[in-house]
């Protein structure tokens, strides 16, 4: 019988395709987690991976093996969390997979949730709208937070949650004006920081300044938005954020803040889970949250 810690070594060495790091995420030695997969192996009778002088993947009897050890470690979390949350008390750690532009509101959420279900620990990680499906495809995070338009609606339940929106976050010295708005044409002629291309926040902003014709002036590029801000404060470069960041920091010093307009651009961010019933109790409890 194939134990379940077996499929948990499995599962992460599918995320991570890296004996090494699988091996560090499951908190065990290489050698260790190397041996436990061939006993698996012998035990079966057949070959789980392809290996090399590097991992090069799963057989076919692997994938086969791979994919159902998913869905058991996923039936084995929320039948976990459904024994656990049975007087009402939902404990256990959220896995939140979230687009860069929606941290701060993830970390609201957090707040909310953990003032709501103390016994619930969010992990909040930052990443791609394509990451965010896969692995909660793989069951590696348990909802997202990301792009309404970047997600399979026929493999998972999509909730709206808020419109982004977006504004000029530029120093003083380089603003067009204080107050009021701006345009993004008058954003493209400024040295800007902004993410980096694989982030759909990017792709929306290229786009934008394509439809009005712009070719926008980039300066920086980077993964997080936290480059650009210090940029701004430090009067380097301008930037440009959703309101809802903003809104989370407060006060950024020698800056001006001016939403943008010409065109108006709004896009939805959701709440992603995957389409079973029923779901992880720490996900029901969040999503009650959000109904408060």
């Amino acid at each position: 019988m194939i134990e379940l810690r077996d499929m948990q070594l499995l599962v992460a060495l599918a995320q991570h395709r890296h004996f090494a790091k699988a091996a560090h995420a499951c908190s065990i030695s290489q050698p260790a987690f190397s041996m436990r997969i061939r006993n698996l192996e012998d035990r079966l009778g057949v070959a789980i991976v392809r290996r090399g002088n590097r991992f090069l993947g799963f057989t076919e009897q692997g994938e086969i093996i791979v994919r159902r050890a998913r869905g058991i470690l996923e039936e084995a979390k929320a039948l976990e969390q459904e024994v656990t949350s049975a007087d009402g008390q939902v404990s256990g750690t959220l896995t939140l997979g979230v687009v860069p532009t929606a941290v701060a509101y993830a970390a609201r959420l957090g707040i909310r949730l953990h003032r709501a279900y103390p016994g619930i620990v969010m992990r909040i990680e930052s990443t791609t709208s394509l990451l965010i499906q896969q692995r909660i495809d793989e069951g590696s995070v348990d909802a997202g937070l990301t792009y309404e338009d970047s997600v399979s609606r026929d493999l998972m339940r999509v909730e709206w949650l808020y419109d982004e929106s977006y504004v000029l976050l530029v120093p003083e010295s380089m603003a067009p004006r204080k107050t009021g708005t701006a345009t993004w044409a008058e954003a493209a002629e400024l040295p800007l920081s902004l993410l980096d291309r694989q982030m759909q926040n990017r792709r929306i902003l290229d786009r934008t300044f394509e439809e009005i014709g712009a070719a926008p002036h980039v300066v920086a590029e980077t993964n997080v938005f936290t480059s650009s801000l210090v940029m701004a404060r430090e009067g380097l470069a301008a930037t440009i954020v959703p309101s809802v960041l903003i809104d989370a920091l407060g006060d950024l010093g020698q800056t001006v803040v001016l939403p943008l307009t010409d065109p108006d651009v709004a896009k939805a961010i959701c709440l992603v889970t995957p389409a079973r019933t029923p779901g992880l109790a720490a996900v029901e409890a969040l999503r009650r949250v959000l109904k408060m």
